[in-house]
Formats: C-alpha cells, structure tokens, sequence
C-alpha cells in the first residue's frame, strides 16, 4: 500500500512539473483601452494580462491582440524558452537621438496620436512621436531617461534623429528641456 500511495503522489508531482500556462482566450485593444478597463472586463489582473503577454509596461496599441485566461498545456523546453526571451530583449537598432517632450492638452491638440491611442483618456501611458522612417510606427521602444514606451505619434518638426516623450503635465514637459539620448528600437 505504501508502494502504492508513494507511486501515485510521484506521478502527481511529475504531471504537475510539465505543465504551464497557454492562452484560450484573446482580447483585441480598441481606441481608448487600457489595461486596467480591460483587466477589470476580463475579470483578472494587469499582472497577470501583463504576464501572459509578456508586456514590459503598461502600453497596449489599437488592434494588439492581448491573450486572456490561461489554460494547462505541455511546457516547452527550457532551450527553446531560453532562446525565445533573449531574441525579444535584443533591440534591432540603437540610436542616439535628440529628445524634447510634449503633452496632449495643448491649445488646438487633439489630444490623439497618428496610431489612435488617446492621451487624455490614457495620461500615463507612454508614447512618443517619432520620423516614422527613422523609427517604425508602433515599434516597442526604449528611451533612456524614460523607459519602454510605444513609437505611437509622429510630428512636422521630427526628422532623422529626433523624438519627442509623451509626458501629461506640461510643467513636468517643459521640465524635461532637450535631452541627447540613447533609443533602443525593438521588433513589433
């Protein structure tokens, strides 16, 4: 019998070792969607929507398909995982670049970017705007001196090696001034 019980708990423990988490149902971002509206929707957390999506930050873009709910399937091996996460963290371009600030309540803004994202509905998320033939619209990006943000708007005066940060509070933009920075630019 103590044979028995002991087989029985190790075939548990090992079927549970092999399984992990995989997504059975989505969720497509419209304008004007955070993460928090669509967490409470979907009844789960940020955390979690940011786990299962392997989002860095707060940002989610118009049409993204964000993966809701897990379900149990097979893990894959820990090579292939391995290799999965360090080909996403590597930036395909790095760039110096000239970086100002602007908000999304100035006289005349609309307060939307060219990619439809809302920044007076959504003030702490992080966009800036950028020559989209420089940096791709809707690329991830890292800015330094601001952190992981989406290339979401595009300006008149942005040519070449210029962005501009989303910051909400035009005290804080001013604040900002004009800063040399190092941009890391990641896949879509």
């Amino acid at each position: 019998m103590k044979k028995l019980i002991t087989c029985f708990v190790t075939t548990v423990v090992l079927t549970m070792g092999i399984t992990t988490n995989t997504y059975a149902a989505t969720y497509k971002v419209k304008s004007g969607d955070t993460l928090s509206a669509i967490a409470k929707k979907q009844k789960v957390t940020v955390s979690q929507i940011k786990v299962w999506n392997h989002l860095k930050s707060d940002l989610i873009k118009v049409n993204q398909v964000l993966q809701i709910k897990p379900t149990t399937k097979k893990k894959t091996t820990k090579k292939t995982t391995k290799k999965t996460t360090a080909k996403s963290a590597t930036p395909y371009k790095v760039i110096k670049m000239k970086a100002t600030a602007y908000t999304g309540s100035c006289k005349g803004c609309s307060g939307k970017t060219a990619t439809g994202i809302d920044l007076k509905k959504n003030p702490k998320v992080k966009v800036i705007s950028v020559d989209p033939k420089v940096i791709p619209l809707g690329s991830k990006v890292y800015v330094e001196g601001y952190g992981y943000a989406i290339a979401g708007d595009t300006g008149g005066s942005l040519k070449g090696n210029k962005i501009d940060v989303f910051i909400p509070n035009k005290n804080n933009a001013l604040k900002w001034g004009v800063k040399t920075v190092t941009v890391k630019v990641y896949k879509k």
